[in-house]
Order: structure tokens, then sequence, then C-alpha cells
């Protein structure tokens, strides 16, 4: 039986301050993004029940999952982080792309953090090819992610990743364009199951020529943030899809840097204080 899915948004960033800290290379949190992970850490209901702790490589993502996952990691001492290139963020902004596996290696292994790099491989953090910021590679990387945590043996996974990837992980699109470029504020997390239904094409519409691996956040996941308890269905989400696309525009948030240094991005959102 396919695992069940606890997907979570990095805890906040230095590039979460302002659009001028989206050239900062591959940012590490601030001092409350690091009380977010401990808060987290206490509400976050499931620790005993995971069996496995993934992130994107990038060193917010990391840090978030070893922090606000500890009870894990010092339940199963034996157990390391996963570091999944595929769910690395979706834009070439020096803040969305990840260091070198050598430099990640370097810093991992003098803090001693269980942190396994051995799906990274040199070029992971080039965006172009397969790791490229537009919608089709980010498609097939989304995809390749399901259907990488799909196939694991582990019954409960948590995959700490970030808000633009998670939407095109999740393939919800509802409220994509709420904050800026997410639906996602920094450590929610949202519960999915792989769906029984096996979907050959994108939300494009274009063939896949494969299980698409779709998940669907569960009932009580979408009550506990407010939603009605059954998800949009998959022609629903195709229309969400356009709508978020659409939203980010409007936005001026594109993947490219070339296109992010031409807009005039505003500054995030505050949610309850915080901006995300």
């Amino acid at each position: 039986m396919p695992p069940i899915v606890h997907c979570v948004r990095h805890a906040q960033g230095f590039h979460n301050l302002s659009v001028e800290n989206h050239a900062l290379p591959d940012p590490i949190l601030t001092e409350l993004g690091k009380k977010q992970c401990h808060e987290l850490m206490e509400r976050f209901p499931y620790h005993s029940d995971v069996e496995l702790v993934v992130a994107s490589p990038l060193r917010r993502t990391i840090y978030t999952a070893l922090l606000g996952f500890k009870p894990v990691f010092e339940e199963r001492k034996e157990m390391k982080l996963i570091a999944l290139p595929e769910a690395q963020e979706t834009s070439d902004v020096p803040c969305d792309t990840g260091s070198d596996p050598a430099v990640l290696k370097k810093e991992f292994e003098e803090c001693s953090l269980p942190v396994d790099l051995s799906l990274l491989e040199e070029g992971w953090n080039i965006k172009t090819g397969r790791w490229a910021p537009t919608a089709m590679p980010l498609m097939n990387r989304a995809r390749e992610a399901r259907q990488w945590v799909k196939a694991r043996p582990e019954k409960e996974i948590v995959l700490v990743s970030h808000g633009g990837f998670l939407h095109y992980f999740t393939e919800d699109w509802e409220d994509s364009w709420f904050y800026q470029g997410t639906g996602w504020t920094n450590t929610e997390f949202r519960t999915y199951q792989f769906s029984d239904a096996v979907d050959m094409e994108d939300l494009e519409g274009y063939p896949i020529g494969g299980d698409n691996a779709t998940i669907v956040e569960t009932p009580e996941s979408r009550k506990h943030r407010g939603k009605s308890a059954e998800a949009p269905s998959r022609k629903e989400q195709e229309a969400l899809y356009r709508q978020g696309m659409a939203g980010w525009i409007r936005q001026n948030l594109q993947p490219s840097s070339a296109e992010r240094r031409a807009a005039k991005v505003p500054e995030g959102r505050e949610v309850n204080g915080i901006r995300v």
C-alpha cells in the first residue's frame, strides 16, 4: 500500500524578508524560522508514525526537517534524512538554487548531521534541462518525486519542500496565488494519500506515458485548515492550475531569474505579523 505523505513548507529563510534577499545563494533560516521549526515540532501530531523524512536539498528545507521533526530522528537513531533533488524549488534565482554536493557534504559531516546526499549528482543545482524552471520540466520532476515516494516501503513519510514546488508536487492549485507565489505559509503541513485512480495525463492534458502517481489531500487535513472535506476533483484542479498560473503572472512572478529581475515583485505578505 502506498505511503501517507505529510507535505511541509520550510520555515522562514532570509530570502523571505525582502525581494532583494532573493539574490542570497541557498539562504539559511532566520531566528524566527528556527522558532517556527520548534512550533512545528510541538504541533505536528504524527511524529511517532513517521518512518522517513525527505527534504529538498536546499539548506532551509534540510534544517527545517532536522529541527521540526527532531522527535522522529531521536526515536529512529539509524535513520537519515534523504535529500531529494526533484523536490527543489522551481525558479533559478540564487535563493532557489542549491549548493554543490561537496559543499553540503562538508557542512553536514562537520556538524554530524544525519543527512543522506547520495541522490545528489553534479549539476543538480544547474537550472537547465530536467531542472529548468519551466512548466514541463517542473511537472515532470514533480511526477518523478511522487513516483519515488509512492515506491518507498515506509507507511508514513514527511516531505519538506518549498511553497512553489509543493503546488506542482501535490497538483493542488487551490489558493496558489494567495501569498507570494504560493498558497502555503511557512511550516504549514498538509497530509496526502495516493489516489486509486491511474491518471495518464498531466493537468495541461498532455499524455505522460505512465502512472501520474496522483495524490489527494485527506479530508481531515482539509478540515484542519478550514476547507471543505472533499478535495477538488482532477477536472477542477485543471481549472485551478490555470487560475494559479494567471495569479502568479499578476504577481509578476515568473520562474526564470531574467524575468524576475525585470519584474516589480511585491515583498511577500504578512500573516499574523510574519512575512511569508
